[in-house]
Order: structure tokens, then C-alpha cells, then sequence
């Protein structure tokens, strides 16, 4: 699919980042090292209030793993983006983020009084700082997708964290239908069991799709994203 690159930016291990994505363009993300996790919210930027729905993203497209050609719903019935691309294979939409105290009781003191920048940081304050550049609360805190961790499910519901899941140089591409936007951070998953605080490095690209139709069409993976991809034209129209 060919496409042009906008930009590109690396972020940081326990780093956030928050931008729209616009209709038409593609985010590709790349796990440098291996091993890194991002924690990601989706929006409406142009009514907040309409915002990722995980519940019934995995419903509706009958899974417990989000992966290539899979769609994530509004709460509207939109695709607010999908996957058309993926080597990774698997992303967890179970397992959150973590607190400040969960943060220490888990990988102990990492205050920035001794450690400056760096300091131990936590996915509930990282996604707020940046969900305050869009007039965004504590109230407004979704549920996120942890992209390049797998998590699976056994038949009594207990939850397994699989480490060294993604490789170096995987990568994940996201199209989005509608402007989107992305409040993301890379920090470990909460399920991982190492107690070593080493959120690890990853790279964003940004492109503008040069075939849009191509694109959905990848997306085409079930009746119900053809149901959602043709409500979310009509809302761009």
C-alpha cells in the first residue's frame, strides 16, 4: 500500500505522547528493542464524549485479541481506527494500566528526588497529564488496548502474561476512517512479573494512506465493521 511519510518521532520508555489522527492517515509502531508495551486511548476529538468502546469491540468482532484487520468501535458505533497491518500478532485489551502505588509497591521507590528524569512513572498519571491538554479528567480515563503484549485466557478465566512476546522491529499500523484522537504512554504492562522498572522505547510514523479504499477494505474482516465502517462514513460526510 503505498503511502507518504509525515513524520516520525520515537517515544521514550515511560514516556505519552497524545495527537489526532486524522482521517486518511496511517500510525505505524514500531517496538524497537523488543518487549515494549503502549498503553492507547481513543477519542472523538470533535465530541469527546464519543470515545473507544473495548467491550464492544470484542463482542462485535468476536475475539479476545485485537490483530490485524480488526476495528476499534466507539461507544457511537464508528470505527475510531483499525489494524491493517500487524507482525506482532497479538494486543491485550484486558489488562490496564497501573497507579503510583501500585507502581512502587510493585518496583519499589523510584522517586525523582534521586533518579531526576528517571524517575519511576505510572500509566493513570502519565495518560492524564496528557488527557489535560484536551480539557480531559480523571472521569474521562478509558479502558486502554496494551499493544505488543499478549495476554490469553483459560477456560476458568485466569489470565497468563506471555513474556518476550514481541520481537524487535515489530510493528503495528492503525488507519483511521475518522479523526481520532490518540492518548497513548510506554510503560510496562501490569501483568508483566519482572520487578525491574525498564519500560522499554518505541517508534511512531505517521503516513498518509495513498489508497483509503485499500485500507478499509482490510478492515472488511466482518459483517458488523462493514455495519461500522458504513456508519462512520456517513458521521464524516
Amino acid at each position: 500500500m503505498n503511502t507518504t511519510t509525515l513524520r516520525e518521532e520515537t517515544l521514550p520508555g515511560g514516556g505519552h505522547l497524545s495527537f489526532v489522527l486524522k482521517r486518511g492517515q496511517i500510525l505505524r509502531m514500531t517496538d524497537i528493542d523488543g518487549g515494549a508495551n503502549v498503553s492507547l486511548m481513543m477519542l472523538n476529538p470533535h465530541e469527546k464524549s464519543e470515545r473507544l468502546n473495548l467491550p464492544d469491540t470484542l463482542k462485535g468482532q468476536h475475539t479476545a485479541r485485537l490483530t490485524a484487520g480488526h476495528c476499534f468501535y466507539s461507544d457511537m458505533g464508528r470505527v475510531l481506527a483499525g489494524i491493517i497491518a500487524d507482525t506482532s500478532g497479538w494486543h491485550d485489551p484486558f489488562g490496564g494500566v497501573l497507579n503510583a502505588a501500585e507502581v512502587t509497591e510493585k518496583y519499589g521507590q523510584g522517586r525523582y528526588q534521586e533518579l531526576r528524569n528517571g524517575f519511576y512513572r505510572n500509566g493513570t498519571d502519565n495518560l492524564l497529564v496528557e488527557m489535560g491538554k484536551w480539557d480531559l479528567n480523571l472521569e474521562d480515563l478509558l479502558m486502554v488496548v496494551n499493544f505488543f503484549s499478549k495476554v490469553t485466557v483459560d477456560d476458568q478465566g485466569q489470565f497468563s502474561f506471555h513474556r518476550d512476546h514481541s520481537r524487535p522491529g515489530s510493528y503495528v499500523e492503525l488507519f483511521a476512517p475518522m479523526d481520532t484522537l490518540i492518548v497513548m504512554t510506554a510503560l510496562q504492562h501490569p501483568m508483566d512479573p519482572s520487578t525491574e522498572y525498564a519500560p522499554r522505547p518505541v517508534q511512531l510514523s505517521w503516513r498518509q494512506a495513498g489508497d483509503e479504499e485499500a485500507a478499509i477494505n482490510a478492515l472488511l474482516t466482518r459483517p458488523e465493521n462493514s455495519r461500522a465502517i458504513t456508519n462512520t462514513q456517513l458521521f464524516a460526510l
